[in-house]
This record gives structure tokens, C-alpha cells and sequence, in this order.
């Protein structure tokens, strides 16, 4: 074998660190599917006592699961994307961290057993921000600043 067919040692090194997904990318669609899952769970709950409940407002409560239920791909889509190590999943997670904010902060208002219930989403989201505008994370889903584009 000539030295043409096989690669240098730094090449394959090289190689393994660009194949392999950062722990802050698989952590942060780790984030993004629980979010999804609470969603399908939450819209599910609404949708069944809508159903065999005796809600004040059947149909609020039945179209209040099914939102919960279509918003839940967001964050699901997202987490999948980032798994994948596409570039488009960023936007999606983004903006479903940015939309649990102010969730929490109402979840926080609340006198109710919801605070905790809004500590725990505020700590999420903000953790899954932090991952995913992370240098590391960025560019693991090669997406490059402004001024940095291919030449």
C-alpha cells in the first residue's frame, strides 16, 4: 500500500472529531425532546378529561389538547434535527426555548403547586439556550457567523 491510500494518523483523528456529535448537541435535543413529550403528555391529559371529564368548556378544553399536541413538534422536530447534526434544527429550538419563558414566568406567578412546575421549565429552557448557542454547538451544526462563509 502507498501512503496515498492510507490516511495519516492526524487525518483520522481528525475524521472522528468531526464525525462525532458534542455532548452540549446531544444534551441540548435531550432539552428539546423532553419539552416535546411533557407537550404530547399535557395536550393528551387535556384532550382525555375534555373527552370523559365534565370540563366547564368541552371544546376549549378538547382544542386546548390538540394545540398542545400540534406545538409539541416543535420542540420534537427540533430535537431531531439536533440529534442529526442539521443546521435548520437550531431556529426550531430556539424559538420553543424562547416560547417556555414566558410560560414559566407565569407558571412562577401562580399560588398554586405550578411554581414548582415553573422552576423546573425556566431551568430547562434556560439550560437548553445556554447548549444551543454555544460556540461548540454552532459549529457542530455548521453554521458559520456573519463573515465567515465559505471561500
Amino acid at each position: 500500500m502507498s501512503s496515498e491510500q492510507t490516511p495519516a494518523p492526524e487525518a483520522a483523528e481528525s475524521a472522528v472529531e468531526t464525525d462525532s456529535r458534542p455532548g452540549r448537541l446531544t444534551a441540548a435535543a435531550g432539552l428539546n425532546a423532553l419539552e416535546g413529550l411533557a407537550l404530547v403528555v399535557g395536550g393528551a391529559w387535556m384532550l382525555v378529561a375534555g373527552l370523559t371529564g365534565h370540563p366547564d368548556d368541552r371544546t376549549s378544553a378538547v382544542t386546548g389538547g390538540v394545540t398542545l399536541i400540534v406545538l409539541a413538534l416543535l420542540p420534537l422536530l427540533a430535537a431531531r434535527g439536533l440529534l442529526g447534526r442539521r443546521g435548520w434544527s437550531r431556529g426550531p429550538a430556539v424559538i420553543t426555548q424562547i416560547m417556555a419563558l414566558p410560560v414559566a414566568y407565569n407558571l412562577l406567578q401562580a399560588d398554586s403547586i405550578a411554581i414548582p412546575a415553573g422552576i423546573a421549565l425556566a431551568v430547562v429552557a434556560v439550560a437548553a439556550l445556554v447548549l444551543i448557542v454555544h460556540p461548540e454547538t454552532t459549529r457542530a451544526l455548521g453554521i458559520r457567523g456573519p463573515g465567515n462563509a465559505p471561500k
